[in-house]
C-alpha cells in the first residue's frame, strides 16, 4: 500500500480522485531553503526528506513525498505567514506569469525516484480591494505563493502551461508514471 508522506487535503483528493489506493503520514519536516539551493532542488529536497521520514517509519512501503512552491522572479513563495505576506505575494504575482514547481519523490524497496514538475500560470492584474478581498476569505493562508486555483483564485487566472494539478499541489500524472514505473500499481 501507498504511504502520501503528507497532511494536504488537496493531495489526498487528487491521489483518491485517480484511483490510487494509499493511506496518509504526515512526515513534518523543516522547509526552508538552503543558501546554495535553487528552487528546484528545493522542492526535490524536501519531497525527498518527506518521502525518507515516513518511510523510515515504514520500512516495507512505498512512500511518496511531495512539496509544491511558486517561483516568480526566482523568489521562492510557500505559505504566507500573516495577510501582509499573503497581499505581499499577491502583489508579486499581480499582471504576470510565474512558475510553480513541485518535488516528486517515490521510496520503495530498493528504489529512490525524484522527479520534478514545472507549470507556468498567468494572472490577471489584481486591484487593492480584490487582494483585501481574497485575503479576507483566509483560501490563500495555506497556499505556496497565497492562491488556490482551484478555488476563488481560479477568476484572475487566465492561462496555465502544463499540469493542472501541479499547481493544485501534486501533478498525478507524473505519480501515476513513477507509480507504473515501478511496478507500484
Amino acid at each position: 500500500m501507498l504511504i502520501l508522506a503528507s497532511a494536504s487535503p488537496r493531495r489526498r483528493e487528487i491521489l483518491a480522485a485517480a484511483g490510487i489506493p494509499f493511506t496518509v503520514q504526515a512526515a513534518n519536516v523543516p522547509e526552508a531553503p538552503r543558501a546554495d539551493e535553487d528552487p528546484g532542488q528545493y522542492a526535490r529536497r524536501l519531497a525527498r526528506e518527506k518521502a525518507q521520514t515516513v518511510r523510515q517509519r515504514n520500512p516495507s512501503s512505498v512512500v511518496l513525498g511531495a512539496d509544491t512552491i511558486v517561483v516568480v522572479d526566482g523568489a521562492i513563495l510557500e505559505k504566507p505567514v500573516n495577510d501582509q505576506d499573503a497581499a505581499r505575494m499577491l502583489q508579486l504575482l499581480s499582471g504576470r506569469s510565474h512558475r510553480v514547481l513541485t518535488g516528486v519523490c517515490l521510496i520503495g524497496s530498493g528504489f529512490e525516484d525524484t522527479r520534478l514538475e514545472s507549470t507556468t500560470v498567468t494572472m490577471q492584474s489584481l486591484s487593492d480591494k480584490e487582494i483585501r478581498f481574497y485575503i479576507s476569505t483566509r483560501e490563500p493562508m495555506d497556499k505556496a505563493g497565497a492562491y488556490a486555483i482551484q478555488g476563488i483564485a481560479s477568476r484572475w487566472i487566465s492561462r496555465i502551461e502544463g499540469d493542472y494539478f501541479n499547481v493544485v499541489g501534486l501533478p498525478v500524472s507524473l505519480v501515476y508514471r513513477m507509480l507504473s514505473e515501478r511496478g507500484c500499481l
